[in-house]
Parts: structure tokens; C-alpha cells; sequence
């Protein structure tokens, strides 16, 4: 074997040392989360009610399209909560209970996927803006700070009109406004990244700007914007409930605020039908709780001045 070939498996066997290191931390500060989370009674009451609702939007796949067909069901509207109808009938006759089961479906569905992409354009916003310091930082920094002067719900309003109706649009509305929130949290943390050694270090070995914001800055938010997606997450579901309610949500899908909007029009208050805005109000509150608990929990575990106390 000549030296050249000895120094190149020495290279090989260096590296794959160092990725098993690497691979050896993530998994033990993954089983610290985990073994924290459990311990955190908040974040566990959290996790309990969110798995709740997921398994009640997963059984509603099997509930039969009939029963919520306002041209099949034979009930009275507006009976009250009963053995047969746990939580009594809409205007049309329709059972609440399977209502809001259904709700949950797309209310969860645009609760994540709308806090997935106001977490994908606010961390690389973010990052974006506090790693580069000139010209394209600074006009970046300047459209967050336009968002955050902007009211949230009258651009959301506005939006949600001129886009149209649709569970696509409502997606797209919530997560294109609730963004700078994030993005200015992460442009935070980048910049206190950004001046370690290690950062200028990678910048003398002629590391690019792509791979010091992928490989250093990127793993070093995570925490934050892990923390944040959860408490995200409620919002979007509130901001889906409040623009459903003002009746610029999909007028073919069903959600909490679409039931909660039906209810209103209906004149339920005028009939005392209670139920029928308190079950999809509940839900909402108990979904919020649920995400705000885990948010709580995982802020605290992963936060950083815990592990020095």
C-alpha cells in the first residue's frame, strides 16, 4: 500500500468517525428530549388532547357521506343533546358530533399546512437576512418590517378575497401572512450565531455562504423554530376558524368555522340551540390549548439556559 492510498483510508476512517459522532449526539439529545417531555405534565396534557383530535379526523375518514347530506338526514334540526345525538342536531338535521368530527379534518389539515409554509418562509428569511449584512439583508429586514407594521387580519381579509374561496387559498393566505414573526426571531439567533469562532473559522477554510447558512446556522435554529412551529400551529388553526366564520373559507369543505359560521346564520342563539356553536367553539379552544401546552414545553426543554441552571 503506498503512502497515498494509506492517507486516503486515514481521510476515510477520520470521516466516517466523525459522522458516527455526530450521529451518536443527535440520538442522545433526541432521548433528552423525549425523557424530558415525559417528565413535563403541561406538554404531556398537551400531546394527549392533540392525539385525541388527530384519531377523532382520522375515524372521520369512515364516517358515511350520507349522514352529513342535508337531502338524506330525516332528524329535526336543532334537537337538543341527547342518547341518540350526543350533540344534538344543526338546522338541517344533521348530527354536531359528526360534524365536528369532520371539521376536524380540514381544521387540522390547514393548521399544519399553512404553519408549514410561514415556518419555511420565515426561517429562510430569517437566515437570509442575518447572515448576509448588505444590500439583500437589509431589503429583507425592510418587507418583514413592512408585514409587521400591516394589521394581520385585514390583510389576511384581503387576501383571502381577491385569491377566492378555496381550502388552497385559505392555506396560502395564512401562511404568506403569518411569517414575520418567525422571520424576525430567526434573523435573532443568526446573527448571535454568525458571530461565533467556529463561523469564522468555516469562512477561513473558504466555506461558502450557502453551506455556513445550511451546515452551522440552519442546525443551530432548529430549537427555536421547533419551538415555535407548535405555537404556531394554533394560530393558524384560529386564523382558519375566524376567516371560515366570515365566510371566506372553502363553501365545500367542512371545518369548525364553517360549522361555527352555519350556526350564526342559522339564528342558533335566536333558538337556544347552544350546542351548536358550543361543540366546534370547544374544540377550537382545547386544540389551541393542546399545541400552546406543547409549544410551552418544548420552548422550555430545549432552551438553552436550562441546562446551566
Amino acid at each position: 500500500m503506498t503512502m497515498t492510498q494509506q492517507s486516503i483510508n486515514e481521510s476515510s476512517a477520520a470521516a466516517l468517525g466523525a459522522r458516527d459522532v455526530v450521529k451518536a449526539r443527535r440520538k442522545a439529545s433526541r432521548q433528552r428530549f423525549t425523557t424530558s417531555f415525559r417528565q413535563n405534565k403541561s406538554g404531556l396534557l398537551g400531546l394527549t388532547i392533540l392525539l385525541v383530535f388527530i384519531a377523532v379526523a382520522i375515524g372521520a375518514f369512515f364516517i358515511p357521506a350520507s349522514s352529513l347530506d342535508v337531502t338524506q338526514v330525516t332528524a329535526d334540526p336543532f334537537l337538543p343533546p341527547s342518547l341518540q345525538w350526543p350533540l344534538g342536531t344543526d338546522d338541517s338535521g344533521r348530527s354536531v358530533l359528526l360534524l365536528v368530527a369532520k371539521g376536524a379534518q380540514i381544521s387540522l389539515l390547514v393548521g399544519f399546512a399553512a404553519t408549514m409554509l410561514s415556518m419555511f418562509i420565515g426561517t429562510t428569511v430569517g437566515i437570509v437576512s442575518g447572515h448576509y449584512r448588505g444590500l439583500t439583508g437589509g431589503v429583507l429586514d425592510r418587507v418583514t418590517d413592512w408585514f409587521l407594521v400591516i394589521p394581520y387580519l385585514p390583510l389576511a381579509i384581503v387576501l383571502a378575497t381577491v385569491l377566492g374561496r378555496s381550502l388552497l387559498n385559505i392555506i396560502v393566505v395564512i401562511g404568506v401572512t403569518s411569517w414575520p414573526g418567525t422571520a424576525r426571531l430567526i434573523r435573532a439567533q443568526t446573527l448571535s450565531v454568525t458571530a461565533r469562532p467556529y463561523l469564522e473559522r468555516s469562512k477561513a477554510l473558504g466555506a461558502g455562504n450557502l453551506h455556513q447558512m445550511w451546515k452551522h446556522v440552519l442546525p443551530n435554529v432548529m430549537p427555536l423554530v421547533l419551538a415555535n412551529t407548535t405555537l404556531a400551529v394554533s394560530i393558524s388553526i384560529l386564523s382558519e376558524t375566524t376567516l371560515s366564520f366570515l365566510g371566506l373559507g372553502d363553501p365545500t369543505a367542512i371545518s369548525w368555522g364553517s360549522i361555527l359560521e352555519q350556526g350564526f346564520a342559522a339564528g342558533a342563539i335566536s333558538q337556544g340551540a347552544w350546542w351548536f356553536l358550543a361543540a366546534p367553539g370547544v374544540c377550537v379552544v382545547l386544540t389551541v390549548l393542546a399545541f400552546n401546552l406543547i409549544g410551552r414545553a418544548t420552548e422550555d426543554i430545549l432552551d438553552p439556559r436550562q441546562e446551566t441552571a
